[in-house]
């Protein structure tokens, strides 16, 4: 039985496509949908620039602070990401119960929340925007098909394939 969903969002260039999936689904099965956007960890030279021109005190609170401001722009643009995509259709929203954006490795990000949330279905594209054409599953996706404890509906990213590789 499917209760709830999580949907992961990349917010690239398919993330419309792979949410009327994981609307559809949450209408089929009356579920909730949860939706979660893992934001990658800021790399060593991001950080090694930040130490270099901010002092300690500063470099705290635009951690703490600047982190926080940052993911709440994010959450801001992923619910008006899905207005625009429902244009009027605006009661679909209404099946969101929540939208989280945590920082961290996606994978475990998602997994992490699947399991807080307690979902029955995890809900993600098998490609991101970013992947080259030939690999077959992106890094995520192929990381929640081998670890993830419940189904995983794969959406694929058939738009840019042409027929001759199917």
């Amino acid at each position: 039985m499917i209760r709830s969903i999580l949907y992961a969002t990349d917010l690239g260039l398919y993330a419309p496509y792979v949410l009327q999936h994981a609307l559809a689904l949450t209408r089929a099965f009356n579920a909730s949908l949860y939706v979660v956007h893992a934001v990658e960890p800021m790399g060593l030279f991001a950080e090694s620039v930040l130490q270099t021109y901010l002092d300690d005190e500063r470099l705290k609170e635009l951690r703490s602070n600047g982190l926080s401001t940052v993911m709440a722009s994010i959450e801001q643009r992923v619910l008006e990401g899905f207005r625009d995509e429902v244009g009027e259709a605006q009661h679909e929203l209404e099946i969101i119960r929540a939208v989280r954006v945590v920082q961290g490795d996606p994978p475990l990000v998602i997994l992490e929340e699947a399991q807080k949330l307690e979902v029955d279905l995890l809900v993600v594209g098998s490609h991101s925007h970013g992947t080259e054409l030939d690999i077959p599953l992106g890094r995520t996706a192929a990381r929640l098909v081998q670890l993830s404890e419940v189904p995983v509906y794969l959406v694929p990213m058939l738009q840019h394939r042409s027929h001759t590789e199917l």
